[in-house]
């Protein structure tokens, strides 16, 4: 079983390389140039191919041989949908049986435009005539590790949102397993799993647990979004498209936290938040 991974060296799609590597899978990953070569043997990938989403010839050419492909799109991006649509289309082309799609907790959320922007990929998917599987994880607790210094710092957990408002999450390295079984067995084909650790939280709930796990008191605050966006260092680019989000969430959070597709899948209960959180103090996780 080969499998091609797209962005093998980004923070989210390394974490499903060791989960293929264990399961005896051949990982080719996709790197944008020569200098990525060594970050994806790193990582654990047995071969690279050099490859451009906008380039559709050089997808092809990363896809020829390979089994099943593993795909997230570059969230944000300008041309997003049609960099997974291209994606999608290079594998078919490529004779590619089985494709992975990690897409975003409720897609049909349309005036969140990371979001939109993955329902022309699962379309594309659904009309391929390859093998699909489409997974819809809810926020990755991993976006906690890079504000994480400046919190403990601080001894303030601040987002451009209320900190009432509820949201749900998962570890994406539960993501990762479930991604590595879709692409090497035939149990989830055809399936669209949401998938999140149970229960939703607030950021005064999410300060106390993070207080808990260091052994200090965080306080949940909230900041004026052009402040945050500031101190955040957020390009230009980027900042209408989270101004929308983070109003989203201010009014209506992050609903979810079914776990049991998660549960069931895993064979194992999802990793949580307070485990994720002083993994981070040991400094254990990705």
């Amino acid at each position: 079983m080969k499998v091609l991974v797209v962005g093998a060296t980004g923070k989210y799609a390394s974490l499903v390389v060791p989960e293929l590597k264990q399961r005896g899978a051949t990982v080719r990953a996709l790197v944008r140039d020569e200098s990525k070569i060594e970050a994806a043997r790193q990582q654990g990938a047995d071969e690279t191919a050099i490859g451009n989403l906008q380039n559709p010839d050089s997808l092809r050419a990363a896809a020829a041989g390979v089994d099943s492909v593993f795909h997230i799109n570059p969230a944000f991006a300008p041309n997003e949908a049609e960099l997974g649509v291209a994606m999608v289309e290079a594998a078919k082309a490529s004779a590619v049986r089985k494709f992975v799609f990690s897409g975003v907790y409720h897609p049909s959320l349309s005036k969140l435009s990371n979001h939109a922007a993955k329902r022309p990929v699962e379309e594309a998917m659904y009309e391929s005539g390859m093998e699909f599987t489409v997974l819809q994880p809810s926020m990755f607790m991993q976006n906690f590790a890079a504000g994480w210094d400046a919190v403990i710092k601080q001894g303030r957990f601040s987002l451009p949102y209320s900190k009432l408002a509820k949201a749900c999450y998962v570890d994406y390295r539960d993501v990762a397993a479930v991604a590595a079984k879709a692409l090497t067995s035939n149990e989830l084909s055809y399936g669209t799993f949401e998938l999140c650790a149970p229960g939703m939280v607030n950021r005064v709930e999410l300060a106390v647990m993070i207080g808990e796990a260091i052994g200090r008191t965080i306080e949940a605050d909230e900041s004026p979004f052009d402040e945050w966006a500031q101190g955040a260092h957020i390009p230009d680019g980027l900042r209408d498209h989270l101004r929308v989000m983070y109003q989203d969430y201010d009014q209506y959070g992050f609903p979810g936290g079914n776990a049991i597709v998660l549960r069931t899948l895993l064979g194992r209960e999802p990793r949580s938040l307070p485990q994720y959180f002083q993994e981070l103090v040991n400094r254990k996780v990705a």
